[in-house]
């Protein structure tokens, strides 16, 4: 969604935040994000709204901000997409900030931030009849929510207090200079693609990040590349195979990977997944350290990929939506060093046989 530029008005945070409570009034279950969508601005510039009241903006240093999070001991962390909503809770922990990039390799929480995108900060102390929830909300410069961190019962309330103080920017506006969405870029046409070169580059892929290096090169768009590679490695297969595939592994224990992402974070579940419920269009992973809420009808392709690794193959289920954006991956679980599970390899054969896409699902 395209985000309008805001005006200097103080008047309008203030006529905004008024229309934002009478949607709660009479939808008091919307969601920030929802409530931003419906009335037509970003996420960002609907939460400043409430500056100087629930809302602080945060300075980003987040070399050192980042590192801090530690201390608020066990936290429930939100990273999202149009499609998909990863929840985590544990500690963030072992964080390594290497300039735009910041790992978070906690057992529980495992992060990728891309750090050149985020671009404003929020801390939100929310009051709700169970009590005040505390969070802290990042954001691009869009104004969209690329990583969330919501304090637990168990948390530090008096470390989040601390952390909120020591990083209060400067500025305290309640208007958020966001900036216009780019367009998407338009892949190039089949015939101008290198396939041969593609797939030569692909067989010789000796780590899974190799894999968007070898995109770049060959200027292919992602859901592009896996329709040209052909099947030995890459097969289309149903949209209803993330289903198929989390009711086997809920029922078998197998341990599983779900990568979750957007431009500014990735979120990493790694472990078996126990409850698992359809609720309408959305399918759900309900277990007490790792949910997950994703939209099936909003899976347009989903392929199960093989890349090569000096580990031997290592293959996943991959779901885009109709734009061709990546809604969601799953892996067996691995570590570097460590070949991928036979089981999990067995299980996407199996995904195949049961679940092949039609003409239109590939």
């Amino acid at each position: 969604m395209s985000q309008p530029a805001p005006t200097a008005s103080s008047s309008e945070p203030t006529a905004l935040r008024q229309r934002w409570q009478s949607l709660l009034e009479a939808q008091p279950r919307t969601r920030i994000r929802d409530a931003a969508e419906q009335l037509g601005v970003s996420e960002a510039q609907l939460l400043a709204t409430g500056v100087g009241e629930d809302v602080v903006r945060l300075d980003l240093r987040l070399d050192t901000l980042l590192p801090r999070l530690e201390s608020l001991g066990k936290v429930m962390t939100l990273t999202r997409n149009e499609s998909a909503v990863h929840e985590k809770r544990g500690l963030y922990r072992n964080v390594e900030v290497n300039g735009a990039v910041a790992l978070v390799l906690d057992e529980n929480i495992d992060l990728r931030l891309f750090l050149m995108r985020w671009r404003f900060g929020f801390a939100f102390r929310e009051a709700r009849p169970e009590g005040t929830r505390r969070s802290l909300h990042f954001f691009d410069g869009t104004g969209m929510a690329v990583h969330k961190i919501y304090l637990e019962a168990e948390s530090g309330v008096g470390a989040y207090d601390r952390l909120v103080e020591d990083y209060t920017h400067a500025e305290q506006s309640r208007v958020v200079p966001v900036e216009a969405a780019s367009a998407p870029e338009v892949p190039r046409p089949d015939g101008d693609i290198d396939v041969e070169g593609l797939v030569s580059g692909w067989r010789g892929l000796q780590d899974t990040h190799d894999f968007f290096p070898l995109l770049r090169r060959f200027k292919v768009a992602r859901t592009q590349a896996l329709r040209l590679v052909g099947s030995e490695l890459t097969t289309p297969v149903a949209p209803a195979s993330l289903t198929w595939t989390l009711e086997k592994v809920a029922a078998s224990g197998q341990p599983i990977m779900v990568f979750v992402g957007n431009p500014g974070a990735i979120q990493i579940h790694t472990g078996p997944v126990h409850t698992v419920r359809a609720m309408g269009p959305w399918m759900n992973v309900l277990d007490p350290s790792f949910n997950l809420h994703l939209r099936t009808d909003h899976i347009h392709t989903a392929w199960v990929v093989r890349k090569p690794t000096r580990d031997g193959v290592v293959t996943s289920l991959e779901l885009f939506d109709a734009a061709g954006e990546n809604i969601a991956l799953l892996f067996g679980k691995r570590k570097p060093g460590i070949p991928e599970q036979p089981e999990w390899r067995a299980l996407m054969e199996e995904l195949i046989a049961a679940l092949p896409a039609t003409g239109a699902e590939s």
